[in-house]
């Protein structure tokens, strides 16, 4: 189908605006991030929050912002979120509205998590600190409410790629026992020419084919670009992975390699639901405010996470 009309005024928008990936090949990091800076907007109420600091990989620092949808005593099940950004921009403030709206769609404890960012840190960086965030969560799930029996992993873009990644190494290391993943239009192989979608979505519609080799050169080495942890479309055995969930948006770059993730787990007997949504574009997910089908996207991924979590 033809762009949704809503999308198109909100894509038309940040063009107009700056807010856009196009031409960024010549832009530093921090010039795109100065880019994306921050304009107020309205969010859900939650009923508390608590940022806080954890230990992360080779004793680093690893900020956490905790969501808590009930005052409630009683343990429910928690999603550990890592926001996309493609590994260079973006963090906890920039993705708290989309965490919010979540939050109170499952009614469950959500733990959003800041990364490392490349290129100032650069492969594994980031993979490595979204496991160790995992791991303190499991860990740490009586202590803010949580059923560490009931632990998802989540995120949009390379957040979802990270989620994916934390998923295989949760497997590869007999780390946490994760029960379900939702992975929201992913990002699955860094090689921009090996998907059709990447050529025929790759102008035009906010995030770009050059774009996406651009965030490929600033947090991975070629060298280590087919390694799993990297690119989980690379791993050999997709067996013995939790139930996921896969976003997908129809004008996406990342479209084909994240349905073809989502066909490579049930190829391996993991169940997995793949959820196109016709019309869209990448980011449209958190932009409910002006979307209606951002809307029915995460109604269908708090679906997805209840169903799985909330037994």
């Amino acid at each position: 189908m033809a762009l949704d009309p809503a999308a198109k005024a909100v894509m038309d928008m940040m063009e107009e605006n700056g807010s856009s990936f196009a031409g960024i090949a010549s832009l530093t990091a921090e010039e795109l991030r100065n880019r994306f800076q921050l304009a107020e907007m309205p969010v859900e109420d939650v009923a508390r929050t608590d940022d806080c600091i954890i230990a992360g990989p080779d004793g680093t620092d690893l900020p956490i912002r905790i969501y808590w949808a009930t005052t409630s005593d009683e343990p429910c099940p928690v999603v550990v979120f890592f926001h996309g950004g493609g590994w260079v921009i973006g963090g906890i403030d920039s993705h708290d509205g989309q965490v919010r709206e979540m939050v109170n769609r499952t009614g469950m404890v959500f733990v959003s998590v800041d990364y490392r960012l490349a290129p100032e840190a650069r492969f594994p960086a980031a993979a490595e600190d979204c496991y160790a965030a995992t791991e303190w969560v499991a860990a740490n799930a009586a202590d803010i409410g949580a059923d560490a029996a009931r632990l998802g992993v989540a995120g949009d873009s390379a957040g979802g790629n990270l989620a994916a990644v934390v998923a295989l190494m949760a497997r590869d290391r007999g780390g946490p026992a994760i029960a379900h993943q939702l992975l929201i239009y992913p990002c699955c192989d860094m090689d921009s020419n090996a998907w059709p979608s990447q050529t025929d979505n790759g102008t035009g519609y906010f995030l770009t084919k050059e774009s996406m080799d651009w965030f490929y050169d600033q947090y991975a080495d070629v060298a280590d670009r087919d390694n799993p942890f990297a690119s989980p479309i690379k791993a050999d055995d997709l067996s013995g992975l939790p139930p996921a969930c896969v976003i997908t948006a129809e004008y996406d770059p990342l479209r084909d390699e994240g349905e073809a993730y989502g066909r490579r787990l049930e190829e391996a007997g993991v169940a997995c639901e793949v959820h196109r949504f016709d019309g869209m574009f990448h980011g449209f997910f958190g932009m409910t405010l002006a979307i209606p089908g951002a809307v029915a996207a995460q109604e269908t991924a708090a679906a997805a996470v209840k169903a799985a979590l909330s037994g």
